[in-house]
């Protein structure tokens, strides 16, 4: 007897068949193998496999048992086949059919005592099952609500295997789950710090509103404990509310990872790695490529606190992704491609002691000391950072008055009434929502100048002496100024601001 079910276990990506065939000719003998080039959790599948038909009061027939995963080529990791595995070889064990299996798509693992367990990548999954054209998709009931986001396909939740088996063999009638998925978008900011929590610093708050509303990247320069830290946790508040395909896309790659412990992610991820973080760590790799913190940040916030501190290698690697929104990681086994369509924001001191150029406080650093800590930062990976600001100690008055910075909320509506108009300029733009992705060839489209500001713009490139990539997103930042106006043309004073952005690195000798 040979039972054929269908399980998209890896991610998503390759669907995977799962074939279970027994030969009766040696029913006094029983053994199980697993072929198809499976993975040290795929293989010790049996024993848990065995192990949850016998406690959950099912049999499986004697012979040879052989499960086959194909495509044979195609390595298989993880332990999602767990249960078309058990249901296969329950079908066979008692000879019967499973009605409409063409049609069901099934991940799970398994317990010994026969309970299934949440895997990952099961948003992935529902994604590939329904493009596949099957509309019944059985995962574990942890999983259930990620899955159900997916429109065109009935989703059922099991919490072990004996109600799956029930299920699929037709003797237990249950609805597909449904959520409503506009709930979930309710209240995604209510946690999150407020930017009025920050007093004083109001020209690195200007700054942080320009680059939220063109998702431009942000550097932010200056002594010890003037909040830059502070500052930047709290750039999620002021971002737009994500949609729903962003919020299924940013839900799958943390799925993915195992990140997302069953729940639908609605809010902006805010990823904040450790300096000690390997180049694949940062921006993803291994065997079986997985996404790294870039990866994650998608549609959210990469946050690199004390910048030098980070191996040069590691930041290196980071150079391609921003340009790009994308990273291609290759191995042997295969090449994948995750996004990255991430709002850079970093931090750092002047030097290694923080007070290089600070009025009030003497910087204790070396010429030589100095010049090292800033060898370590590239030229062309500041060079990709859109906004520089500087942000000074604050007044002992402005920490101890009452008075309240503007609060999140009022920030946050300009920033999308901003994102909103670029949205409608780039609609027919493929991978472009915001300024900071503007094609370079409708720079010249969007991003005209009149006479003073083309001629204040030659005189900035020449005295600073910024290269090709700074006279563009020298253009797209004053364009998201405009915007943040609603002003259809560039004038003289969003040039001016914009080269402000950009010249602080050469003040500070970076």
């Amino acid at each position: 007897m040979l039972v054929r079910l269908f399980s998209a276990a890896l991610s998503g990506v390759e669907s995977t068949e799962v074939e279970v065939e027994v030969n009766n000719v040696h029913r006094e003998k029983f053994s199980m193998q697993i072929v198809g080039l499976p993975d040290a959790a795929v293989r010790e599948s049996s024993q848990r496999v065995l192990s949850a038909i016998g406690n959950s009061a099912l049999s499986f027939a004697n012979g040879i048992n052989t499960v086959n995963l194909a495509p044979a080529d195609l390595r298989k990791e993880g332990p999602s086949f767990d249960l078309p595995i058990a249901l296969g070889m329950t079908a066979c064990g008692m000879e019967k059919d499973i009605p409409f299996f063409d049609q069901y798509t099934i991940v799970g693992e398994l317990g010994l005592d026969g309970a299934v367990r949440p895997v990952k990548g099961v948003i992935a999954i529902a994604l590939e099952a329904r493009r596949r054209g099957r509309s019944r998709l059985i995962v574990p009931v942890a999983n259930a609500e990620e899955a159900a986001v997916v429109d065109g396909i009935d989703v059922y939740g099991v919490t072990s295997l004996n109600e799956a088996w029930l299920l699929v063999s037709g003797e237990l009638v249950a609805s597909p789950i449904e959520i409503d998925k506009q709930s979930l978008f309710h209240n995604q900011h209510e946690d999150s710090a407020d930017l009025s929590d920050v007093k004083g610093q109001h020209q690195v708050k200007r700054a942080l509103e320009v680059a939220a509303a063109g998702n431009h990247n942000l550097l932010m320069i200056g002594p010890p404990g003037t909040g830059k830290s502070m500052i930047a946790k709290r750039v999620p508040s002021i971002l737009p509310p994500m949609d729903l395909d962003e919020a299924i896309e940013t839900t799958k790659i943390h799925s993915v990872s195992g990140n997302l412990n069953g729940a639908f992610r609605v809010d902006r991820p805010f990823r904040a790695p450790h300096h000690t973080i390997s180049d694949a760590g940062l921006l993803g790799g291994g065997t079986n490529p997985g996404p790294g913190e870039i990866s994650l940040a998608h549609n959210g916030v990469l946050f690199l606190d004390e910048l030098p501190e980070f191996k040069r290698q590691t930041l290196e690697v980071l150079r391609q992704p921003l340009e790009d929104r994308d990273v291609c990681i290759s191995r042997a086994a295969g090449t994948v491609t995750f996004p990255c369509n991430c709002m850079l924001v970093v931090a750092l001191n002047p030097c290694p002691c923080g007070y290089y150029g600070d009025p009030k406080r003497e910087c204790r650093c070396s010429p030589v000391q100095i010049e090292r800590y800033r060898k370590r930062i590239s030229g062309p990976l500041l060079d990709r950072v859109d906004i520089h600001v500087e942000v000074p100690l604050v007044e002992y008055k402005e920490l101890r008055g009452s008075s309240t910075g503007e609060q999140s909320e009022a920030v946050r509506k300009r920033v999308v009434e901003a994102r909103r108009i670029q949205s409608k300029r780039y609609k027919q733009v493929r991978n472009a929502r915001t300024n900071a992705d503007m094609p370079s060839g409708l720079i010249e489209v969007h991003c005209l100048l009149d006479n003073e500001s083309a001629k204040y713009l030659e005189m900035a490139m020449q005295e600073l002496n910024f290269s090709a990539r700074a006279y563009n997103r020298i253009l797209k930042v004053a364009r998201t100024l405009a915007d943040l106006e609603m002003k259809e043309n560039i004038e003289i004073h969003h040039i001016m601001e914009s080269v402000q952005y950009r010249a602080l690195d050469r003040k500070l000798q970076l």
